[in-house]
C-alpha cells in the first residue's frame, strides 16, 4: 500500500483541488479538536491550513514520499505538529494516549478500516472524540450503484467509494452524535465519541 500512494504523491496535489470547495466544512469540523491530536492520513498537508492553531498535532501518513510534500507546510503551522510515517491498522502509540482522532478523505483507502477503527479507540482516552471528513456508500440507490461501479475503478489507486463507514465506526465502539452533510449524503462531517469497551461489538 506505501508503493501505490508513494507513486501517487506528486499528482495528490491535483487531485485533491476541490479542497478550495470543501475547506470551510473541514475548518468546522477541525475547529472541534480537543487536547493531543492524532491527524490520520496527512498525505502532502494540503488539510494543514485549516488546523486551528495552538495544538499539538501528531501527523501521520504511510508514505514516506508523501510526508516529505507536507514538510514545508507542517513548518508553517501554528502549533506543535509532528509528521510521522505510521500505519493507521497498527499504531504504536501507548494505549488511551490521545484525546482526539481525526481523518480526512482517509478511510476509504486503509485496507482494513475496522482494524484502523479499533486502533484509533484503543489510543484514545475514555471520552475520546473521532472527528472524521469521509467519503461514503450513499443510501439513495442509484447513487449507490454508481459509487459501486466508480469502485471496480478506484479500487485498483487504492481508493473505495462505497465504504458503510459509519457502520464500521459504530462497530469498533464509536457512538456517532453528529452527521453534516457535505456533499448529498456522500461526503459527511462525522462527530463521534469512544464507547465505553463493554459496548464494543465485533464487525
Amino acid at each position: 500500500m506505501a508503493t501505490i500512494w508513494d507513486l501517487r504523491a506528486s499528482l495528490y496535489d491535483v487531485c485533491e483541488a476541490s479542497d478550495f470547495r470543501r475547506g470551510p466544512q473541514k475548518t468546522r469540523l477541525f475547529r472541534e479538536m480537543r487536547g493531543r491530536v492524532l491527524f490520520v492520513g496527512v498525505g502532502t498537508g494540503i488539510d494543514i491550513k485549516h488546523f486551528p492553531p495552538g495544538h499539538s498535532i501528531a501527523a501521520i501518513d504511510i508514505s514516506d514520499k508523501m510526508l516529505r510534500k507536507a514538510e514545508k507546510r507542517a513548518a508553517q503551522y501554528c502549533g506543535n505538529l509532528v509528521l510521522c510515517r505510521a500505519d493507521a491498522q497498527n499504531l504504536k502509540f501507548p494505549s488511551a494516549s490521545f484525546d482526539t482522532v481525526v481523518t480526512s478523505c482517509t478511510m476509504c483507502s486503509v485496507p482494513d478500516p475496522f482494524r484502523a477503527f479499533r486502533e484509533f479507540h484503543r489510543i484514545l482516552r475514555p471520552g475520546g472524540r473521532l472527528l472524521m471528513f469521509e467519503h461514503v456508500r450513499s443510501r439513495n440507490p442509484l447513487l449507490a450503484i454508481a459509487l459501486d461501479l466508480m469502485t471496480l475503478w478506484t479500487r485498483l489507486s487504492g481508493t473505495e467509494m462505497n465504504r458503510d463507514t459509519l457502520a464500521t465506526a459504530r462497530a469498533a465502539g464509536f457512538e456517532i452524535i453528529r452527521i453534516e452533510t457535505v456533499y448529498l449524503d456522500i461526503i459527511l462531517a462525522v462527530h463521534a465519541l469512544k464507547l465505553n469497551p463493554a459496548s464494543c461489538t465485533a464487525e
